[in-house]
């Protein structure tokens, strides 16, 4: 490609190099059954970094907790409200799950601002992800997975959700209200995860970059724009069903991160027009899941 250097149009050279994937995704899809191919790469040290939204992190954790039911599109707000039911999509979610949550997580946010006080630890969005997956301790979590196989998570809207929530409710407990500059309570720094999250693409080093990214808003603009870092990823896959006609980086096509930098010149990109819930699985089943098969079988053939 025109981008190459002398190095990268060496045929051994480019056999030789590997590729460093970033998994972007929205909570929509833990809620939905796609939850368990997310751990299943994470798992299997498939992808490399993981981004996505505040959901995308507690319905994780929640569903370790309590479960979650299928319901229906078309079931009215009004009368969910009034049985303490919540509706994500056909799923419904009971009042009862975020008690559970609240109670489970809370005590873990004060072992923290002790840390923080004590042992001047400074968390930031990942280190907090990270903490929690620790604490789940729950194979069925992808979260648990990333944390066992050392992969970052980044979620820089960390309180867009009952995370958000919980957070706020704790710094009643812990911080100052009437002098919340003197003692705010626990502190989340989100420049460190700036910092860390764009490092993740600068220092990949001789590997090319892949994003895979399903769904839009900020998971696809953070993995995107950490790869403009390094002046564009090699690769790209996008799946989701928005379209760029109302200008939004949510329907973009892999061309217009082009113009940004975020993605090569020569790079190798498609964007799918599917429901991710549809198509992610399918292709994960006969992609990784495929050449991790092929795999097995050469060893047990050795």
């Amino acid at each position: 490609m025109e981008d190459c250097s002398e190095e990268e149009r060496d045929v051994a050279y480019r056999e030789s190099v590997t590729c460093k994937i970033f998994l972007g995704f929205t909570s929509n899809l833990v809620s939905s059954g796609v939850r368990d191919t997310i751990r299943y790469l994470v798992q299997h040290r498939m992808v490399d970094v993981v981004v996505t939204t505040a959901g995308g992190i507690e319905e994780d954790l929640i569903k370790c907790l309590a479960p979650t039911y299928k319901g229906d599109f078309s079931l009215p707000g009004a009368v969910l409200r009034s049985k303490g039911l919540n509706r994500i999509g056909n799923l419904l979610v009971p009042n009862d799950n975020y008690c559970k949550f609240e109670n489970w997580i809370i005590p873990i946010f004060d072992q923290m601002y002790e840390e923080q006080i004590k042992e001047k630890v400074l968390w930031t969005p990942s280190k907090v992800i990270a903490r929690l997956a620790k604490e789940i301790n729950d194979e069925t979590s992808y979260l648990y997975w990333a944390y066992k196989n050392r992969i970052p998570v980044f979620c820089p809207g960390l309180t867009d959700g009952s995370l958000g929530d919980m957070l706020y409710f704790h710094s009643f407990k812990k911080g100052d209200p009437d002098n919340p500059d003197l003692n705010p309570g626990l502190i989340i720094d989100i420049v460190g995860d700036i910092r860390a999250m764009n490092s993740e693409a600068v220092h990949a080093g001789s590997r090319k970059t892949g994003m895979i990214i399903l769904g839009g808003g900020l998971p696809k603009h953070h993995v995107c724009n950490a790869n403009m870092m390094r002046n564009g990823a090699d690769f790209a896959v996008y799946i989701n069903t928005a379209q760029e006609f109302d200008g939004s980086d949510s329907g973009a096509r892999p061309d217009e991160a082009v113009s940004w930098g975020k993605i090569r010149g020569g790079a190798k990109t498609v964007k799918v027009h599917c429901d991710a819930t549809i198509a992610f699985p399918i292709l994960v089943a006969e992609t990784f899941a495929a050449k991790r098969k092929e795999l097995s079988q050469i060893r047990c053939q050795v």
